[in-house]
């Protein structure tokens, strides 16, 4: 789960991070008595949006006065911003104002999870302001890596070790780097980037903005934040897929898929690219998926517009084949089938659930393998 930036803030300010004061406006009203209550300007207005970029497209405005301020927010407020990280926009429905920053350089810090040691990484760079990944493209020497032991912690000597690499007043950071990975530990944090973190003309470090993700499995231990998360920001299928459960991510093809388990779904979008298609969604009904979850999932497949054919490819174990089937019969009562729809069925009851298919007279074409589902999911969306 995403987090605003002013809601990152806000979370990070509780555990002594040095953050800009500001407050979140939602209309112009209350920017301008925001304003008023910060006392002076220069100010800067802050989109509140899940996309990087947001400086680049008009999304960070500096303002010298009530005049641009108003200029400013009402040209962000009830608008899309659109950024080369989320080219069809997304919409601006809150404004973050704060106090200009005197700024001597841009630095980059971050506590994430490297999945390849099972360990928090904490990254740091000089090169801050920028997009990570180009500067890991461009120039990785100049990203400074430390991998956390998980029992041990982030340990002073470690963060004064980075501060020496970058030349940043190493008390200051040191504080900043346990107060984080405090934070990043305490949240349940997937991911929790300052970029930049910014070293002032009058010598401080600021984290001139934040961004924080929470692990969606460990939601149910902060029930707090969950109320934090902004629908407006996800995709409409992907709102009502969380209503039922179901792992389901947008994406421009279009093929649907339906799948069990995340790294079959994984492959199956795999073999559809290896066979010349493009996936329109991630979408895994998980293992104890029952005959309305599939039908519901079904339903948001059909609701994308995109979507030329369905490939469901189901390896039938604790989800079992004749339970997909009868899924399928079902939601074929509810939802109209406007695509041709390629199923390959392997595992337990396969042949029940084949049965139940061809028997339900609905017009399912059965693959004899996952190559051959791709291909014909493939051939058939072509021609749509």
């Amino acid at each position: 789960m995403k987090l605003h930036e002013h809601q990152a803030k806000e979370l990070l300010k509780k555990y002594g991070l040095p953050v800009p004061e500001g407050r979140v406006a939602f209309s112009l009203e209350e920017a301008l008595q925001i304003a008023e209550e910060l006392g002076e300007y220069p100010l800067v207005v802050k989109a509140q949006v899940h996309c990087g970029g947001r400086g680049k497209a008009g999304g960070v405005k500096l303002v010298k006065n009530q005049e641009e301020l108003k200029q400013a927010v009402e040209g962000m407020l009830g608008k899309v911003l659109k950024t080369f990280q989320c080219p069809e926009g997304k919409l601006v429905s809150r404004v973050w104002i704060e106090k200009a920053t005197n700024i001597q350089k841009e630095y980059y810090l971050s506590i994430t999870l490297d999945r390849a040691v099972s360990k928090p990484v904490l990254m740091a760079s000089a090169e801050g302001g920028m997009e990570i990944e180009e500067v890991a493209k461009e120039k990785p020497e100049a990203i400074h890596m430390l991998h956390i032991d998980p029992a041990l912690g982030l340990m002073p000597s470690q963060a004064r070790r980075v501060a020496f690499k970058l030349g940043l007043p190493v008390n200051e950071f040191v504080k900043i780097a346990l107060a984080l990975y405090r934070a990043y530990m305490d949240l349940d944090a997937s991911l929790v980037e300052i970029n930049p973190l910014v070293l002032t003309k009058e010598g401080n470090l600021i984290l001139l903005d934040a961004k924080v993700e929470i692990d969606d499995n460990a939601l149910i231990r902060h029930k707090d934040l969950e109320e934090l998360e902004d629908l407006t920001q996800l995709d409409p299928l992907e709102v009502e897929a969380k209503r039922y459960s179901l792992n389901y991510i947008k994406l421009d093809g279009n093929i649907g898929c339906m799948v069990n388990g995340a790294g079959l779904a994984m492959t199956t979008m795999d073999i559809i690219k290896l066979a010349g298609g493009e996936p329109a969604n991630f979408l895994d009904v998980g293992g104890g998926a029952n005959v309305e979850q599939i039908a519901n999932a079904f339903r948001i497949l059909m609701a994308d517009q995109n979507v030329k054919a369905v490939f469901i490819n189901i390896f039938g174990g604790i989800l079992r084949c004749d339970r997909l089937a009868q899924g399928l019969i079902e939601a074929a009562k509810m939802v109209q089938i406007r695509v041709p729809v390629v199923v390959r069925m392997e595992g337990t009851n396969v042949e029940e659930g084949r049965r139940l298919l061809a028997q339900s007279g609905l017009n399912f074409i059965n693959a004899e393998d996952m190559w051959d589902g791709a291909k014909k999911a493939v051939e058939l969306a072509s021609k749509s």
